[in-house]
């Protein structure tokens, strides 16, 4: 096999966010090269699928010529689980991670050291691009383990100079107590856990703007402008939006600056494409359509055009923190975890957008599908404030007509609003579970 440190050592990666464009797309054709080289000498399935296509490697002789490669989807990680992929061998490996499995075999990915390098800056630059800095205490609530989120971001915020709490989720309390005795200045967690985090404060006596906290470091699951400025508002803190997917490596692919005007990705090590979800056809920046991304130093397990299912749009215009690297707009929606009802594509992220405009409702929901006689019915669970819940009836039906309102404008179907007390949709300290679909039993 090739020298595994060889693609990446083209460019100092430190500066690679404020490179000129045409620098920026030299670097990433180089790496492009060799990237599908190397899956195509050391990955049967790559390879099969290329010859199948009568395509070699020296096809590739502009970024443009991404497009004649094949794609890469989930299921072909779990076809050829669990190393089927892998493009070292396994005496290079120094890492692996899996996914839960929770639709099946478990998706592998693996690491070489290079590819622990390449993860582990691609962390210090999402830590920087959110203001943190050496002396900033880290508490790290992403779950360790076989998930990536939390050795990811441990890894990035040693390696910046930062103090890191290895704290991972749950034990809401203890969490709590770590932050306010350990001067905790950054958290890493899911939006949602975060959340919980507050409420569990207050009810605990603690006020938020008294900590020293003032930067959350929040991805895993989608969330909208309404949760950010929720967040920011009860937390007392400034929200940072960060992306990634263990396929491609785990968290550090993107990232919001602390302009909030969309999220960075480090395209020097993970090239973007926007393509139509139904067709596959390239589309242009500033449209929308499915996130398609390639790992461009990927040693151990090169991901090419993988498709991400996430829907989002990529921006051109320079951000006006100095960097070069393109944004995507935050990715609210996905095209696998629309649910259909009446006829009616919906997303559970318009759900939250039409409650989060509503005062009086908290951002805690659960859609509920069920059918009745033949006929689909949506009904939306949403916690409310104390206040609110404790008030008179009259006052209670107001603000249910009120979201029922808000959520109709926004999907153009009825649903049924059904408004419980504080703390009785049940939290979750990873991923929120916001569907529930009781149709098919």
């Amino acid at each position: 096999m090739d020298n595994p440190g060889k693609i990446c050592d083209f460019n100092p990666a430190s500066a690679t966010d404020y490179l000129p464009l045409d620098k920026l797309r030299q670097l990433q054709l180089f790496r492009l090269q060799n990237i599908v080289k190397r899956a195509y000498d050391n990955v049967e399935h790559f390879r099969n699928r290329l010859d199948e296509r009568n395509i070699t490697p020296d096809a590739i002789k502009s970024l443009e010529d991404i497009a004649k490669l094949p794609f890469t989807v989930k299921t072909d990680l779990r076809d050829t689980y669990p190393f089927g992929l892998f493009a070292s061998p396994m005496q290079e490996i120094v890492r692996l991670h899996a996914s839960s499995g929770t639709t099946g075999k478990p998706i592998v990915v693996a690491y070489t050291q290079e590819d622990m390098n390449v993860w582990t800056d691609a962390m210090v630059r999402t830590f920087a691009c959110c203001g943190l800095h050496k002396g900033d205490v880290v508490q790290n609530a992403y779950g360790y383990g076989l998930f990536t989120g939390g050795l990811g971001a441990h890894y990035g915020a040693e390696k910046l100079g930062a103090t890191v709490i290895p704290i991972s989720g749950g034990n809401t309390e203890r969490q709590i107590m770590v932050m306010k005795d350990f001067a905790v200045t950054a958290i890493c967690a899911t939006p949602s856990y975060f959340i919980h985090i507050i409420e569990k404060a207050e009810q605990m006596g603690i006020k938020m703007e008294q900590l020293p906290l003032r930067a959350g470091i929040f991805g895993a699951e989608p969330w909208t402008d309404g949760m950010r400025d929720y967040i920011e508002q009860a937390g007392k803190i400034k929200a940072y939006d960060i992306y990634g997917l263990s396929e491609i490596t785990g968290p550090g692919v993107a990232s919001v600056c602390q302009e909030q005007e969309g999220l960075h990705i480090f395209e020097d090590y993970f090239y973007p494409e926007i393509i139509d979800p139904e067709s596959g056809q390239p589309l242009p920046d500033g449209q929308e359509g499915e996130l398609v991304l390639t790992t461009l130093c990927k040693q151990a397990m090169p991901m090419i055009r993988y498709r991400t299912r996430d829907i989002t749009t990529l921006m051109t215009e320079k951000c006006s923190c100095g960097r070069t690297i393109r944004r995507m707009k935050r990715i609210g929606r996905r095209s696998d975890d629309m649910f259909i009802i009446r006829g009616v594509n919906v997303f559970p992220s318009q759900i939250e957008e039409a409650l989060l405009a509503v005062e009086g409702a908290l951002p805690h929901y659960q859609i509920v599908l069920t059918r009745d006689s033949g006929l689909d019915n949506l009904e939306v669970q949403i916690e409310v404030t104390a206040n609110v819940f404790s008030d008179k009836i009259s006052t209670m039906e107001k603000l249910q007509r009120q979201i029922e309102k808000s959520i109709e404008h926004i999907i153009n179907i009825r649903a049924r609003v059904k408004l419980v007390a504080p703390n009785t949709i049940p939290r979750s300290q990873g991923k929120a579970k916001r569907l529930i679909d009781n149709r098919q039993l």
